[in-house]
């Protein structure tokens, strides 16, 4: 049993100790997310748009995949287009998969963040 006299220490402590797990958490998930982006790409982009986006590989030919680098469509594109074309898939030029049944939205966001960084 704790005496009331320690209980307000006790107490505070207790919920010091609550911030930082909550704080380390965050930091933890932000961190993994950039790292997870990347390993989404490598993953699920980069055999048809290529590990440099450019979309030199012999997939990416059949399939008409987009150069995620070429700066023109990069001013061009939204994020929502962007996101939409990841979660919805595409099938204007050539078949892109859809992949709302394999990433969360916010892996989509975090997609979209990999592909700006490739602009030329």
């Amino acid at each position: 049993m704790i005496s009331n006299s320690r209980f307000p220490f006790f107490a505070l402590a207790l919920v010091i100790c609550a911030a930082i797990v909550v704080v380390a958490s965050g930091k933890a998930e932000n961190n993994s997310s950039a790292r997870s982006a990347a390993q989404l790409y490598g993953k699920y982009c980069a055999s048809c748009h290529g590990r440099d986006g450019q979309a030199k590989t012999s997939k990416a030919k059949f399939n008409h995949a987009r150069d995620l680098t070429d700066p023109k469509w990069q001013e061009d594109v939204s994020d929502e287009r962007i996101f939409n074309s990841i979660m919805n898939g595409r099938n204007v030029r050539g078949n892109m998969p859809a992949f709302s049944k394999k990433l969360s939205e916010q892996d989509a966001e975090s997609l979209v963040t990999y592909v700006r960084a490739m602009r030329k």
